[in-house]
């Protein structure tokens, strides 16, 4: 008869305090923008993490992420070029959901003017452009690079072209939500994608693996 007082007592102790701890518990979701050319835009694979227990969750391609806090946690937003935010969840809400939408402003970095010289002083300056080549051979390698030919096949084909610094990010970004997408298991290989044939045989009918001749 005792234990079984005793342990009444224990639940009637135990069991408020676990409701006090569901409670508290937060599924925290929302949207995550900033502006650019005047719009507001999702921005994918933002990190948010709440710093003072160590764990968090990414967004996904869309912006949209979900988490599940507790009233009163600061939550960090960070993304590359990004100004990163952090706010403090409230600790009045009285649901145990809890969605904003959270912008985000671009981070802007002043660097101190930089000027670079190929040469360490005048004197080499002088001597390196005595000796510059300027022969037909360097005109007309110029003229090749502005061809028209150069430029239709380049339209054709944008891989020819060089990646600025925004589709360097996204292409990078893209790599890596497929590396978490993945996570744990073997991705896909493409030598057993039928797309991937398919798309093979047609540049080879096309004839875009034949070598060039040179004029």
């Amino acid at each position: 008869m005792k234990k079984l007082l005793f342990w009444g007592f224990c639940l009637l102790f135990v069991s408020p305090l676990m409701a006090q701890d569901d409670n508290d518990l937060i599924q925290f979701s929302g949207l995550i923008m900033t502006e650019a050319d005047g719009r507001l835009v999702p921005v994918p694979y933002a990190t948010i993490s709440i710093p003072q227990k160590h764990r968090g969750t990414y967004a996904d391609y869309r912006g949209f992420f979900t988490l599940v806090v507790e009233k009163g946690d600061k939550v960090r937003f960070n993304c590359i070029g990004l100004e990163t935010v952090t706010i403090t969840n409230p600790d009045t809400l009285t649901q145990n959901r809890y969605a904003i939408v959270q912008l985000m402003s671009q981070d802007t970095l002043m660097l101190p003017e930089a000027v670079i010289f190929p040469w360490p002083s005048k004197e080499h300056f002088k001597i390196e452009f005595l000796k510059m080549d300027v022969t037909p051979e360097l005109q007309r390698r110029a003229s090749e690079n502005l061809a028209n030919e150069y430029m239709a096949e380049a339209r054709k084909n944008p891989d020819m072209v060089p990646y600025g610094g925004r589709e360097s990010a996204n292409f990078y970004l893209r790599q890596q939500a497929r590396e978490y997408y993945y996570f744990g298991q073997t991705p896909p290989m493409n030598i057993f994608s039928p797309l991937a044939w398919g798309q093979f045989f047609k540049a080879w009918k096309e004839g875009k693996y034949k070598k060039q001749k040179k004029g």
